[in-house]
């Protein structure tokens, strides 16, 4: 009987070896920088660090994005301003009442203001996505 204990014994002890053994393996596998967990969690890091660098710079252009466009809407409202000063300023002037050949009738209805806008094309400006 005891010797059947110890010959399972030695059987266990020896299969908890082989077990260890190829524990052991794994863990060197696992903890390489070159190949396995270690090279993946090296370059998860590399990425982390490429993508702060880009949204720093991504932040960075939308801060002088928006600075630059308030102070384009502070212009155009400043022109705007301008614009409507000098149209109530000609409202102010007298007719002039030259003699002219007969014109042809023409309402109120007729002659509308019409105003035409272009943009300039800024070949060194990029959209934002």
């Amino acid at each position: 009987m005891v010797l059947i204990a110890d010959v399972l014994m030695a059987a266990g002890s020896f299969g908890a070896a082989i077990y260890c053994y190829v524990l052991s393996g794994r863990l060197k596998k696992f903890t390489t920088l070159e190949s396995g967990m270690g090279s993946a969690i090296a370059v998860l890091s590399a990425q982390v660090d490429d993508m702060t660098r880009a949204l720093e710079q991504a932040r960075t252009a939308a801060t002088g994005s928006a600075e630059g466009l308030q102070s384009l809407t502070a212009r155009a409202e400043a022109g705007a301003a301008r614009l409507e000063l000098l149209l109530a300023a000609l409202h102010d002037l007298p007719d002039a009442k030259a003699p002219v050949a007969e014109a042809p009738d023409t309402t109120e209805q007729d002659r509308r203001l019409r105003v035409v806008r272009r943009r300039a094309q800024r070949p060194g400006l990029e959209a934002a996505e």
